[in-house]
């Protein structure tokens, strides 16, 4: 007798990880606006709209956890809750804070939230979805971290 093995998940629909994958232009958009933009005021917006952009998809990714939850797919409790919300509250602190203090908050937040999600979560999660989030993860932090280091030599705070 074998012992039982568990049914494989199911793998990401080609939708969703284009549609991923796809998530990155903007933060590439931001990084080319504030390394080749020719006026002050243009890479500024870039800027901003890195954090803008980095914030709203920071909030989305707790929202992933609290939907979940609501679909009762994972237990409520103290643990989900922070994690589910503390994504929404570090990118408005990086909003609020704006420039380069902004913008390393929130390489600090998707990078403590992959952790989170792979350590706590990840035997909840599907495999696809992991590594997924773990390259996307990794694209957003370096993109991120390159914005701050050129918004430093482009005059920006």
């Amino acid at each position: 007798m074998s012992a039982p093995t568990n049914p494989p998940s199911p793998a990401l629909s080609p939708l969703a990880e284009a549609t991923g994958y796809l998530g990155l232009l903007p933060f590439l958009a931001a990084l080319l606006g504030v390394g080749l933009a020719p006026e002050l005021g243009q890479r500024d917006f870039a800027q901003r709209l890195a954090i803008g952009y980095g914030a709203t998809i920071l909030a989305f990714l707790g929202a992933v956890h609290w939907g979940l939850a609501l679909a009762r797919r994972w237990a409520w409790s103290t643990g989900l809750v922070a994690g589910a919300i503390l994504p929404a509250v570090l990118g408005t602190a990086a909003v609020l804070s704006g420039g380069q203090k902004g913008l390393a908050l929130l390489v600090a937040g998707f990078g403590l939230f992959w952790i989170y999600e792979h350590r706590r979560c990840g035997a909840d999660l599907p495999p696809d979805y992991l590594r997924m989030r773990r390259n996307l993860s990794l694209a957003v932090c370096s993109m991120l971290a390159l914005t701050m280091i050129l918004s430093d030599s482009v005059g920006l705070r």
